[in-house]
């Protein structure tokens, strides 16, 4: 946008200040990843989305990784990830974790050779703390928003949108009480839109615009601005 200050300043020979641009990682697994929506035609994972719907102030970055767990005795822990690792040293202003999905793995009809992630539930409230404690440490003015799991319309692999509704989603909603961090249901947001999840699992690029669309009225409700001093959670 043309600035009659800033040709004035250009004119003079001064530099025309640059808007301080902050950074958000987004952490999760295979949605967060954006499974099936990363390809030659372009990039419709919810990270993409949400950067280009936040604009040009904001760096996104998708730290995604397929299969992974909240759990850090899950088959595929993410604080155990080289993502994880580049996350945190990416020292994020805004951090958004979807994780929850894989947790809730079982053994159960259909998915009998599927690991039992679930069986370690009792660590799941601890492990999300450590999580955010982590961040915190890479940054201590970091917001945090932490995502209830988007719905499963059932499952697939032992994924179980049962145990998602009825233990994870309470476990989630505990933890961003206990440790300040802003809250997204993004399981109500997608709830009734089985259409948009073809295996039932991973969303197409309609869910996933949703799930950005959600998560960018979050931060735009939550006044954290590029330049922000004081980012609330």
């Amino acid at each position: 946008m043309y600035s009659l200050r800033s040709e004035i300043l250009h004119r003079r020979g001064h530099d025309v200040p640059s808007a301080p641009v902050r950074r958000l990682a987004c952490v999760g697994d295979s949605i967060t990843f954006g499974h099936g929506l990363r390809d030659e035609s372009g990039d419709y994972s919810y990270p993409a989305v949400l950067a280009r719907l936040l604009g040009p102030s904001w760096q996104v970055r998708n730290f995604g990784v397929s299969g992974t767990t909240l759990l850090r005795r899950g088959d595929h822990p993410y604080a155990q990830t080289e993502a994880c690792r580049a996350a945190l040293a990416f020292c994020p202003d805004v951090v958004v974790i979807l994780l929850g999905t894989n947790d809730s793995k079982r053994p159960r009809p259909g998915a009998d050779t599927a690991p039992d992630n679930w069986a370690h539930k009792a660590d799941y409230a601890a492990d999300y703390r450590a999580l955010i404690a982590d961040f915190r440490s890479a940054n201590s003015s970091v917001s945090v928003f932490a995502c209830l799991p988007v719905p499963a319309f059932p499952g697939i692999s032992g994924i179980d949108d049962t145990t998602i509704r009825e233990e994870i989603l309470p476990l989630v909603r505990g933890v961003a009480a206990d440790t300040g961090a802003a809250l997204i249901d993004l399981y109500s947001a997608l709830s009734g839109r089985a259409d948009c999840f073809p295996d039932t699992v991973h969303p197409d690029a309609a869910g996933a615009a949703l799930i950005a669309s959600t998560i960018h009225r979050h931060i735009h409700k939550s006044k954290v601005v590029a330049g922000s001093q004081n980012p609330p959670g």
